[in-house]
C-alpha cells in the first residue's frame, strides 16, 4: 500500500511478560528471523516428501502432504521459536509431521540421514509417532482427531499429579489441528466432559485453511466452530486478518473492505491465489463496494497480492500476541482460529486438489534456489554462527527431547489375599467382585495404593468399583458442595485428594484418558497405576482410544465388564462375543479372562506390576457378573504348590480337572476360560458318567500361551537357544495328543 499511511513494523514482536521467567533466547526472535527460519522449514519440509517420492517404493505411491505442512509453517515456526519451553507438551497436526521433523533438525535433535528416510522401513514415520519416531516424546497424533483433544487429557493427567504429589513446574498442553479434524466427533465428546472444564494452560491451534481433502470448507462451518467451543466454555480467539489487512481496515473504506472479505465465500477466496496483477484485482472487486474499490485503487499491483492474502495464521505478530493472550486465561483452555493458506508460499498455494499434489522437479529446483541453496547444501542446517543458528542452538538446548528415567519398581505384591474367605469356605464370586475385593485391598498397601488412580465413564458402581471409590474417593481439583453425598452408602464426595475420574459416557474419552495416565512418569515425573473400568460390550466403542494407547506406549489395567453371554439367559444388547480376538491381536495389550477370584488377584497384582517393567505391556482383564462356585480352584490349589499354580495362571492356563484314575489317559481335552468354566464341568461329569475319560484346561489367558508359543517358534527358526518349552506345551504334552 502507497503513501504516508503505509503501516511499519520495526520487526520485533509484542512484548508481553513470557510465561517463564528463564525463557530469554539470543539472539531474540524478530519478524525477520522467524521468517527466515520458516522459509528453511518450509524447503526441508518439502523437499523431505519430495525426497521420499523420489525413491523406488516397489511401485507403491509414498505421498506425503507438502500442501499441508505449508498451512502449519508459520504456526509452527511461531510456537517453538518465540513461544514454548521445555516443559510445554504439543501434539503435532498429523500432516504437518515433516514440519516438525525439519524443527528438530535445525535444532540439533534429528539427525540429517533421517531426512531421506521419510515414510521409509525404519526411518521417519507420515505422522508423529512416539513408539516409532526418533524425535517425538509427547503425542502420537496419527490418528485424526485423536492428538487434537490428547494434550487436553494430558492438563487433566497433570492436573491430577499436581493434586496427589504436590505442583510440578508450570508446563503448556498445546495441540495443532486442521480444520477437517473437529468433523471427528471424538473432539466434542473431549471438550464436553466436564473434567476438562477449566484447564487453563490448555490450547488448540486450528489450521484454518478451510480445505480438507477433496473440498473447500464452507465458511458456515468457522462460525459454527466458535460457536461450539464458546458454549463448551472455552477462550476463542480469531487470528483472522494480519498486520497489513488491519492496517488497511483503519483507513477510509476500511470497514467495507472487512465487510467484503468476511462475506465472501471461500471457494472464490481460494479462487484468487493463482491469479496476479490485474486478474487478482478483478476478481477481489467482484460484488464489492465502491468504497473498497476507492481503497483498493491507492494499492500498486506489486502490494495487493501481500495485501489480499494477509491472514493472520502467516503473520507473526498476531500469532504470537494470540498465543500469549491465551497464557493470561486461567480458569479456561483457549482455542485459536489461525486462518492460514493450504499451499503457503508454494505455486499450489489454494489448488482445491492440493492435498496431496506434489511440486514438480522444477519447481522443487526454484524453491532450492529461492532458499540460496545447492544441490550441494540442499539438506544443511543454518551457519552456527548466524542469528538464524544461533537461535535454533538456544531453542535446541531448552527444548530437545531428554529420555526419561526408567520406570520406578513399586512394591507389589503378588497377591492380596482377598480372594479366600477367612472361614475357609468362599461363596460363589464373580470375577468382577473379585477385582473389585482385589482393588479394594492393594489401597491399603503403602507405596502402591497412593499410586493407584481409576477411571471410568460412569459405570463406576457397576463395574465393582465403589469399594475403592470408598477408599480412595473420588477425584476434583476443588472440594465440590456434594449435599450430603459424603454420608451415603457410596460416599461420593469430589476433592483434591481423591483417586477416581469418573468420565462422562464416552469410551473414547476413557481410554484418551487412561493413555494419558499411563504415561505420566513420561510426561510428568510421576508412576501411575492407572486402572479402568468399562461395560465389556462397549470396549469396540472405545476401540480407536485403545489402538491410540498402544501406539503411543501407554501402560494401564482396564476390566471389561460385564462380558460374554452371562449378564442374562435371554441374551440382550449388552452382550459382549468378539472382544476376546481385540485383546489378543492388539500389540502392546496382554489379554487374560479370569474365571475363580484367586486368578483374578494374581493377574490384577502381576499387572500393576509388569507397567514398571521395560517390556512390560497394558492389561485387558475380561470379566463376568456371574457368581462362579469357587470350590473346584480351592481343591486343586489345596494339592499342588501354590506358586507353581499362580505361575500357570501368569502364563495362560493349567490343568483344572484331570481323570478320577490317574492311570487312565484321557481320551478328550475340554479347553475354555471365564465364565462358561461351569458349564465345561458339567460337561465333564457327562463324559465321566459314559466312561471317557477327560480333562479340562481353563485358559486364563489365550494371548499369553500364543505369545510364549510363539516368541519360542521364533527364537528356533532364528537359530537362537530354545526359551524353554512353550507353556501351551506342558497344557497339552504329546503324550496327550492323538498320533
Amino acid at each position: 500500500m502507497t503513501g504516508p499511511e503505509t503501516p511499519q513494523t520495526d520487526g520485533v514482536l509484542p512484548k508481553m511478560t513470557p510465561f517463564y521467567d528463564a525463557s530469554v533466547r539470543t539472539p531474540e526472535p524478530t519478524i525477520d528471523l522467524l521468517n527466515e527460519i520458516e522459509q528453511r522449514i518450509l524447503w526441508l519440509a518439502v523437499r523431505m516428501v519430495d525426497e521420499a517420492n523420489r525413491r523406488d517404493a516397489g511401485g507403491i505411491k509414498v505421498g506425503g502432504h507438502q500442501a499441508s505442512s505449508a498451512s502449519m509453517v508459520s504456526i509452527m515456526t511461531a510456537l517453538w521459536f518465540a513461544h514454548i519451553g521445555g516443559e510445554d507438551k504439543v501434539a503435532v497436526k498429523p500432516h504437518a509431521s515433516p514440519v516438525y521433523h525439519a524443527i528438530k533438525y535445525l535444532t540439533g535433535e534429528l539427525d540429517r540421514s533421517y531426512l531421506s528416510r521419510l515414510r521409509d522401513f525404519g526411518g521417519l514415520q507420515a505422522y508423529p509417532s512416539r513408539t516409532k519416531d526418533p524425535d517425538v516424546a509427547d503425542f502420537s497424533t496419527g490418528s485424526v482427531g485423536l492428538g487434537a483433544v490428547a494434550p487436553l487429557f494430558s492438563a487433566l493427567a497433570r492436573r491430577y499429579v499436581d493434586n496427589r504429589f504436590g505442583p510440578r513446574p508450570r508446563a503448556r498442553f498445546i495441540a495443532t489441528v486442521g480444520d477437517a479434524e473437529l468433523d471427528e466427533g471424538n473432539v466434542w465428546e473431549a471438550i464436553a466432559d466436564p473434567n476438562t472444564h477449566g484447564l487453563g494452560n490448555v490450547t488448540l491451534v486450528i489450521d484454518l485453511n478451510r480445505q480438507s481433502l477433496d473440498r473447500v470448507i464452507p465458511e458456515i462451518q468457522a462460525g459454527r466452530l466458535r460457536n461450539f467451543f464458546a458454549n463448551a466454555g472455552w477462550h476463542v480467539i480469531d487470528a483472522k486478518y494480519g498486520h497489513l489487512l488491519q492496517a488497511a481496515f483503519s483507513r477510509p473504506g476500511g470497514e467495507a473492505l472487512r465487510q467484503h472479505i468476511d462475506g465472501m465465500a471461500n471457494e472464490h477466496y481460494q479462487s484468487m491465489f493463482a491469479l496476479r496483477g490485474a486478474e487478482l484485482r478483478a476478481r477481489f472487486l467482484m460484488g464489492a463496494d465502491e468504497a473498497v474499490g476507492r481503497l483498493i485503487d491507492q494499492v500498486s499491483d506489486r502490494e495487493l497480492e501481500p495485501l489480499v492474502f494477509n491472514l493472520g495464521g502467516h503473520d507473526y505478530p498476531l500469532l504470537v500476541d494470540s498465543f500469549r493472550e491465551c497464557d493470561v486465561v486461567h480458569d479456561r483452555p483457549s482455542v485459536v482460529f489461525a486462518y492460514t493458506i493450504k499451499g503457503y508460499s508454494l505455486p499450489i498455494a489454494g489448488d482445491p486438489m492440493n492435498h496431496s499434489i506434489q511440486l514438480t522437479g522444477t519447481q522443487i529446483d526454484e524453491l532450492r534456489a529461492r532458499n540460496g541453496l545447492t544441490r550441494e547444501t540442499e539438506w544443511d542446517r543454518f551457519d552456527p554462527a548466524s542469528d538464524a543458528g544461533r537461535l535454533c542452538a538456544a531453542l535446541g538446548s531448552e527444548i530437545n527431547n531428554v529420555p526419561p528415567a526408567p520406570r520406578p519398581t513399586l512394591p507389589i505384591p503378588i497377591e492380596t489375599h482377598s480372594a479366600r474367605s477367612s472361614s475357609g469356605k468362599q461363596k460363589p464370586v464373580s470375577s468382577q467382585e473379585a477385582f473389585g475385593r482385589s482393588l479394594t485391598a492393594l489401597a491399603d498397601v503403602k507405596g502402591v495404593g497412593e499410586r493407584i488412580v481409576t477411571t471410568s465413564p460412569d459405570v463406576s458402581i457397576s463395574t465393582n468399583l465403589g469399594g475403592w471409590i470408598n477408599k480412595a474417593g473420588v477425584f476434583a481439583h476443588q472440594d465440590v458442595d456434594t449435599h450430603g453425598g459424603e454420608k451415603r452408602l457410596l460416599r461420593w464426595a469430589p476433592g483434591p485428594s481423591g483417586q477416581h475420574i469418573e468420565l462422562g459416557i464416552s469410551e473414547m474419552n476413557l481410554f484418551m484418558m487412561l493413555t494419558q495416565l499411563g504415561l505420566t512418569h513420561e510426561h510428568h515425573g510421576e508412576m501411575l497405576l492407572p486402572v479402568g473400568t468399562v461395560y465389556d460390550p462397549f470396549v469396540l466403542r472405545g476401540l480407536d482410544g485403545l489402538v491410540y494407547a498402544a501406539y503411543n506406549g501407554a501402560r494401564f489395567v482396564f476390566a471389561g465388564t460385564p462380558a460374554g453371554v452371562t449378564l442374562s439367559p435371554e441374551g440382550g444388547a449388552h452382550q459382549s462375543t468378539i472382544t476376546p480376538s481385540v485383546g489378543a491381536e492388539l500389540p502392546g495389550v496382554d489379554f487374560a479372562e479370569p474365571c475363580f477370584a484367586q486368578e483374578v488377584d494374581w493377574l490384577l497384582c502381576d499387572g500393576l506390576a509388569r507397567l514398571s517393567d521395560p517390556a512390560g505391556q497394558s492389561l485387558y482383564l475380561r470379566m463376568s457378573t456371574r457368581p462362579i462356585d469357587q470350590e473346584p480352584f480351592e481343591r486343586l490349589r489345596d494339592s499342588v504348590d501354590s506358586e507353581t499354580l499362580r505361575n500357570a495362571v501368569l502364563d495362560g492356563g493349567y490343568r483344572l480337572v484331570e481323570p478320577t484314575r490317574s492311570d487312565t489317559r484321557p481320551k478328550v481335552t475340554l479347553v475354555a476360560s471365564g465364565a462358561i468354566i461351569p458349564e465345561v464341568l458339567e460337561a465333564l461329569s457327562v463324559l465321566d458318567g459314559e466312561g471317557v475319560a477327560a480333562t479340562l484346561v481353563n485358559v486364563t489367558s489365550s494371548d499369553r500361551l500364543f505369545s510364549g508359543w510363539r516368541a519360542n517358534h521364533r527364537a528356533a527358526l532364528e537359530g537362537q537357544s530354545p526359551l524353554g518349552v512353550p507353556h501351551l506345551h506342558t497344557l497339552l504334552p504329546p503324550t496327550r495328543r492323538d498320533p
